[in-house]
């Protein structure tokens, strides 16, 4: 638990009305010698965690808000839910205001648990603006709790599912809406996309239920769900926090309390004047840059996709060897989108390569991300023009038999795993062991690295990836190589 000595608010014999709006933040805590030890009052301790400058901020979105209930009376300090729908406007989801509001007028200040006003007064705001954004998981857990459903104690795993499915939903929503989406595109219907489902489930299956799965039925769905396990929910699954502060932040416009939304969803560069739609959107990008290394999540850069550079496995070892890091994913003939991360430069040779930071995903029809198991180091594997080994690129398994395969035959490739991939513990990723894809993409992540060839060095070989590729493919020397100058190391 924080420290809140700073800024402990404890509720008076008089109750909250007793308190100057501002003296029960500020004020408040530096009496608080003179009142005896907080356990022994009445109610609980509540804390803002917030700093002066954010806090200030705080006191003037509560003050526009009350001001839209009570107007110029500024006697009645609390504001309605018709009020913070007015303030928010089409911003964030109707749903997702209401669950806000009731998390908020739910908070109980005096430990009398009297019954939910109709109103939020500023403590309440307060304190649920401290815990959603500053707390830890056992304080984000209590307004959760609230914001799920209206009654005291455990909540049904079934209303945690479509609180989790809102929350996702309000994330994609209030990006699109505030236009810092980045780059990506994400497609609006009037349902949720399948892949807003799909993430939501996949942070719900973070829910530790008793007696039930990963992917839990109809009969798990109706057992009861605590605190402690809504705690440990938050703490298992940090996207789940991390959204509600995109909802909070994106949804309020709140600027001094700092939001990193480039750790979030990367920067999407694609080095071509032609639109450009990727098999990713906007759910699938966050879930598989939160996976990444911190350095990794600012920015992607488009290195191949068989829409813009061909169907060509030429084209394809051209442009992504000796990039760094990478993301790549496929789309088959029967609509399921999956991938792997490479983490290191991907380089032609016989040998397999890469390290335990490598790992499959699987995004639709379900989100899943498979990590290194120990069992062998058959991480990466990139080679072509050989007799008697496999030509083609393959992540994990063995020779012939890969967790995620593409053959040199460029549009065909396999996924097998009976029952799993011995290197990451991944089932069958495509529909069908053996499958065909139309598209492919390759994303380099991360800044680009400062040691790659100055254009000025390249010769036409270099400028054409797919004549350099299918020269060494025919085994015939690049004879100019000796008389370049050697690049610099990558």
């Amino acid at each position: 638990m924080r420290s809140c000595a700073d800024v402990s608010v404890l509720p008076t014999p008089g109750g909250w009305q007793d308190l100057h709006p501002f003296q029960s933040f500020r004020e408040l805590s530096r009496t608080r010698g003179g009142m005896g030890n907080s356990r022994s009052q009445s109610g609980p301790n509540f804390c803002s965690q917030f700093l002066p400058e954010e806090q200030a901020e705080i006191d003037r979105l509560f003050d526009a808000l009350s001001s839209e209930t009570h107007g110029s009376d500024t006697s009645s300090r609390s504001f309605s839910l018709k009020a913070l729908k007015k303030h928010v406007g089409e911003a964030l989801p109707p749903e997702m205001v209401t669950r806000l509001h009731d998390g908020m007028r739910r908070v109980d200040l005096t430990g009398k648990a009297k019954g939910p006003s109709d109103n939020v007064s500023q403590e309440q705001f307060t304190v649920s603006m401290s815990r959603l954004l500053k707390g830890n998981s056992e304080e984000k857990s209590l307004v959760i709790l609230k914001m799920i459903s209206a009654t005291e104690g455990p909540v049904k795993a079934r209303e945690v599912q479509k609180f989790t499915e809102d929350l996702v939903g309000s994330v994609v929503h209030v990006l699109s809406y505030r236009q810092e989406l980045r780059g990506w595109t994400q497609k609006r219907g009037p349902d949720p996309p399948a892949r807003v489902q799909a993430l939501a489930a996949q942070l719900f299956s973070e829910m530790d239920i008793p007696g039930g799965e990963k992917l839990p039925g109809p009969q798990q769905l109706d057992c009861e769900c605590d605190r402690a396990m809504i705690e440990a929910w938050v703490f298992r699954a940090p996207l789940v926090a991390t959204f509600l502060s995109v909802v909070v932040h994106r949804g309020f416009l709140l600027l001094c309390s700092p939001l990193d939304l480039a750790a979030l969803v990367p920067e999407r560069h694609v080095d071509q004047e032609r639109v450009f739609e990727s098999v990713l959107d906007v759910p699938s990008v966050i879930y598989i840059n939160s996976h990444l290394r911190r350095e990794q999540r600012q920015r992607w850069r488009l290195l191949f996709s068989s829409e813009l550079h061909g169907h060509s496995f030429a084209q394809l070892c051209g442009r992504v060897t000796r990039r760094g890091p990478c993301v790549l994913l496929l789309e088959d003939h029967a609509g399921q989108v999956f991938g792997g991360f490479a983490s290191c430069s991907w380089e032609v040779k016989p040998q397999f390569q890469g390290d335990d930071t490598c790992f499959l995903f699987s995004i639709s029809p379900r989100m899943a991300v498979y990590t290194s198991t120990g069992y062998n180091d058959h991480y990466m594997y990139l080679n072509h023009g050989q007799q008697t080994i496999p030509n083609g690129l393959g992540m994990g398994g063995q020779h012939n038999y890969f967790g995620l395969w593409v053959d040199v035959d460029f549009g065909k490739g396999h996924s097998k795993a009976k029952p799993k991939c011995t290197t990451y513990n991944s089932p069958q990723l495509s529909a069908q062991e053996n499958f065909g894809f139309e598209k492919m993409e390759v994303w380099a992540v991360g800044d680009a690295s400062g040691s790659q060839q100055a254009k000025s060095n390249k010769s036409i070989l270099d400028v054409d990836p797919e004549a350099q590729a299918l020269l060494e493919i025919s085994g015939r020397s690049r004879h100019s190589e000796g008389l370049r100058d050697i690049p610099e190391a990558e």
